[in-house]
């Protein structure tokens, strides 16, 4: 091969067409590499796409999930889906369940999963009765119809009425309507809300002022809720993923409550036909149930024992488990702890 000047070798362009071909098949072996190395994982919402899990969405978006080797689907809920029952039988590897209650029972009755973050660090959901009805606290419950979901939150309503020394026979419990029709034309007295959700939709409505809202915690009664789960056989033999996942996830719901605008976004691109004032509104209220007391001193999702292990008491002495269970066994904090606390740390 002739040189130029300088002793610089003149290549034929047949050779620099070969070693660009050789460099990018390398590149695609490379990403062909790297999405075989990824672990597929999925995770189950505990209902349909909305502001309620924007974190996950953000992290998926940002690459976080990519960033800890997982190739993750996020499949919504719904009103016949369970997340415990999907991921008890490795249906889905995670999912958003339901409160510390459900996680409680779902252990009770033998379910293998498992507890390994905590997203609200207060009960979601609230009572509501119009202001002119002369209830003000579940005492006046009794004689009354009252509406609540039977997705967990009825749970909490039993607790509520226990501890009010209201019994079951007292009230006339039914199931609530997906919209707050029913409560609005007083077909029931009193409705229950999900403090990021309905209540801003009777708020919205220019009805604040009359309506009287009771929530669990002025009675005693704290459940924390949105548990974070996956299964005893993807501890034991994928701990790697477990710990992607919460390590993607918490990160993700950093950035989406410090970034709440771009997170809607996200949200939107996902699913556009969500009406993003409202969307907006409920990731503001989720978020302040996320920070609430020990999601701020200790960070996103924290599992707060002392809090937990009254919840088991208080279930336990009003017999309601099937069995006995103990946090030990129904809880896992080690993924939790791992977390880095840039990704946890508000």
């Amino acid at each position: 091969m002739k040189t130029v000047s300088g002793g610089i070798r003149k290549r034929s362009p047949g050779r620099v067409l070969c070693v660009l071909l050789l460099g990018a098949l390398a590149m695609t072996a490379g990403s062909i590499t790297s999405a075989l190395a990824a672990e597929k994982v999925s995770m189950r919402l505990k209902w349909v796409t909305q502001a309620q899990f924007v974190g996950f969405y953000v992290a998926k978006e940002k690459g976080f999930y990519d960033a800890e080797g997982l190739d993750m689907t996020i499949n919504p809920g719904g009103p016949n889906l369970n997340g415990e029952t999907l991921v008890a039988s490795n249906a889905d590897n995670f999912a958003v369940a339901g409160g510390i209650e459900n996680l409680l029972a779902s252990r009770a009755r033998g379910l293998p999963i498992v507890g390994i973050g905590m997203m609200l660090q207060r009960t979601p959901s609230a009572y509501v009765a119009h202001a002119d009805s002369g209830i003000k606290s579940p005492k006046d419950f009794k004689g009354k119809t009252v509406s609540t979901f039977f997705t967990g939150a009825h749970n909490t309503l039993a607790a509520v009425l226990a501890k009010e020394g209201v019994t079951a026979t007292d009230v006339k419990i039914v199931p609530q309507a997906v919209t707050m029709t029913p409560f609005l034309d007083r077909q029931v007295d009193v409705a229950t809300v999900m403090k990021f959700n309905e209540l801003n939709v009777l708020r919205a409505r220019g009805l604040g002022n009359a309506i009287v809202v009771m929530s669990p915690e002025d009675y005693g009664i704290s459940f924390p809720s949105d548990a974070l789960i996956t299964n005893e056989t993807m501890i034991k033999d994928k701990p790697k993923a477990v710990q992607g996942f919460m390590n993607a996830s918490l990160r993700g719901w950093k950035y989406a409550i410090e970034n709440q605008e771009e997170a809607i976004d996200i949200l939107m691109k996902v699913a556009p036909g969500l009406d993003r004032k409202h969307q907006t509104a409920m990731l503001a209220e989720y978020g302040k149930l996320i920070l609430a007391d020990a999601g701020t001193s200790e960070g996103i999702a924290v599992l707060d024992l002392p809090k937990l292990e009254a919840v088991r008491k208080f279930q336990l002495d009003r017999k309601a488990l099937e069995k006995p269970v103990t946090l030990a066994e129904t809880l896992n904090t080690t993924f939790w702890n791992a977390v880095p606390v840039a990704y946890k740390k508000p």
